[in-house]
């Protein structure tokens, strides 16, 4: 299955490249610079609009996120943090080697830069400037409205689905990642405007979510698609299990634009991963999603063995292109790096590992899910009203030296070298565990706010990564300004009517502009999805409504990936949020029992 004729667009910075999690955290942005190498030695760089993205401003974050906490993000520092100790708790966040969020010098321009691909490239889709869309720096799907988790801190996913929800009716996500995507799913886990789809381990397995009967409630109630499943997937496996749920999504859903978060863990041999996937399995699953002529945002995601992350994600560059790479790895690539020295070769092998997913089990998780999706009307649409003010496509930032229509270079030649701060694959592979065990389990405190599940720090190219220490990777300025005065008010309420027939979808790559109203920021609660008020029960509000579903979570702790997991079976609590959202305050949580 080839794509051809799509006009790719392809995101990058190599300033990305200098950011260092340190204390030996798995997370290692020196993955997007390594694929960067392999894009532009493969020579797709010419086929590709290449551009570098704009930082998000602080009022375009908040169209998600807590004012507070991204002013907290603005103000701590490494120097500071003993003095924002309360908020540091609060928002989830640590210190080097003990968190897997921590304090470091330019922390939200880090953030802002690689949200700030993922909005852009949105608006790219919504003007018909592209029909797909790649960043591989985005993908943070575990990060909350005031709370950071599991390495991300901005949940580019969600500011990239509600830019996407200005222009079209129905947006569906799906991931691809090993670890659910929790971040989004509780986004957007009460409307209909955004289908979540996820594919991942459940079990003992950070974060400890996605439960087969967890499908949305009210007005969201069956539009979050949890597909649970056990180590050992290979690519038969997942095949049998993604080309007919998402078949069936397409049809009942009909999204007019579509976007992935495309972790690597999921493939053989990665350090926290424990699925068997090869490099055509993952990719697999990002073509057959092309396949249907929808406009597409692929973001990255997990992926923590660098070596075999920037393979796959070349790999899938090329496909979207409708390109078959040479197995042999370009000689230029190999000799500016070491990481491949172990294979001259593109291709990732699989295992010999065990596959614990019965054929019994695998049928039954795809029935419920097929009859779940059966239950639901056909295209839910929304009233037409003036369209909200988008951040257009050329209010992009392309540097000077920057081809932005495709066959130049980002800045000079990137040369791409064992980076300074990080061990590579191969000399990680003694000693390493899964889940991270190099970092031990902090049990929590009795506190009104949300523990902390651990973090790393950000440091310069050149630094060690060592406890302690956090230097700056990221050195260019960022416009701290408020947004400009065409954004959207986040006041506006959003009122959710089903039409009698669904509108007419056309397999064009990006639709006309359609008059949509605002989710606002006040509908977004503190660790809980937007809720789309009733014209016909204005008093409803956050909160209000029946529970969702019940699951059958086990009743113990996950591993976090480097610290406290969130209790498995906790639900949010809802109750006397309220008044937190008038103040602009992340709401006060109780620790799960």
């Amino acid at each position: 299955m080839q794509v051809k004729d799509k006009k790719v667009a392809y995101y990058y910075d190599e300033e990305l490249g200098n950011v260092n999690y340190g204390g030996g955290n798995p997370m290692r942005p020196h993955r997007v610079r390594l694929t960067h190498n392999l894009v532009d030695n493969y020579g797709l760089n010419s086929k590709l609009r290449v551009q570098r993205p704009r930082y998000c401003t602080d009022r375009e974050l908040e169209e998600f996120h807590a004012d507070e906490y991204i002013g907290f993000l603005r103000s701590v520092t490494p120097d500071n943090q003993e003095e924002y100790m309360l908020q540091m708790r609060r928002f989830n966040m640590g210190a080097v080697g003990e968190a897997d969020c921590p304090v470091f010098d330019g922390l939200l321009d880090y953030c802002a830069m690689y949200s700030g691909a993922s909005v852009g490239a949105a608006n790219l889709l919504n003007s018909g400037e592209a029909d797909i869309c790649l960043n591989w720096a985005g993908g943070m799907h575990h990060a909350k409205k005031a709370e950071a988790s599991g390495f991300c801190y901005i949940n580019d996913i969600v500011l990239a689905i509600l830019e996407l929800l200005k222009v079209h009716q129905r947006v569906l996500y799906v991931d691809i990642d090993i670890h659910h995507g929790d971040g989004v799913e509780e986004a957007f886990l009460l409307t209909d405007r955004c289908m979540t789809v996820s594919f991942h381990k459940y079990g003992d397995f950070f974060p400890g979510t996605g439960a087969l009967d967890d499908t949305g409630a009210e007005d969201g109630h069956y539009y979050s698609i949890n597909v649970p499943l056990q180590e050992g997937v290979d690519d038969e496996t997942y095949r049998i299990m993604f080309e007919p749920i998402i078949a069936k999504v397409m049809e009942v859903y009909q999204p007019g634009a579509i976007v992935v978060c495309g972790g690597a863990d999921s493939l053989s041999g990665d350090r926290l991963g424990c699925f068997n996937l090869s490099l055509q399995g993952h990719s697999h699953s990002m073509e057959y999603l092309a396949s249907f002529n929808v406009p597409m945002l692929v973001l990255g995601g997990g992926g923590y063995t660098m070596r075999n992350v920037s393979r796959c994600w070349c790999y899938e560059t090329g496909r979207l292109l409708g390109l078959d790479l040479p197995d042999e790895l370009p000689q230029a690539a190999l000799s500016q790096y070491d990481y491949y020295m172990d294979t001259h070769r593109l291709r990732i092998s699989t295992s010999n590992m065990k596959n614990a997913n019965s054929r019994a089990r695998l049928e039954e998780i795809k029935n419920i899910v097929l009859q779940n999706l059966s239950r639901l009307p056909p295209a839910p649409g929304a009233h037409m009203t003036q369209p909200p003010p988008r951040i257009k496509p050329e209010d992009e930032l392309p540097e000077e030296d920057m081809d932005v229509r495709g066959g130049g270079q980002v800045a000079d030649e990137v040369r791409v070298t064992k980076h300074e701060g990080y061990a590579s694959d191969t000399e990680e592979e003694t000693g390493r565990a899964r889940h991270s065990q190099s970092f031990q389990h902090h049990p929590p405190t009795a506190r009104a706010t949300p523990p902390p599940h651990g973090g790393e720090a950000y440091a310069n190219g050149g630094a060690s990564g060592a406890a302690g220490e956090a230097h700056t990777g990221v050195k260019r300025q960022r416009d701290a300004s408020p947004a400009p005065a065409n954004l959207p008010s986040r006041s506006t309420p959003l009122r959710s009517v089903r039409p009698a027939t669904p509108p007419v979808r056309t397999p064009t790559p990006s639709p006309a502009p359609m008059a949509l109203p605002v989710i606002p920021r006040s509908a977004i609660s503190a660790g809980n999805p937007p809720v789309i008020f009733d014209s016909d029960h204005p008093e409803a509000g956050p909160g209000s409504g029946p529970p969702g579903p019940s699951d059958n979570r086990p009743a113990q702790h996950h591993p976090a990936r480097m610290g406290p997991a969130t209790p498995a079976g906790a639900t949010a609590n809802t109750q006397g949020l309220e008044g937190a959202f008038e103040r602009g305050e992340p709401p006060q949580q109780q620790d799960a029992p």
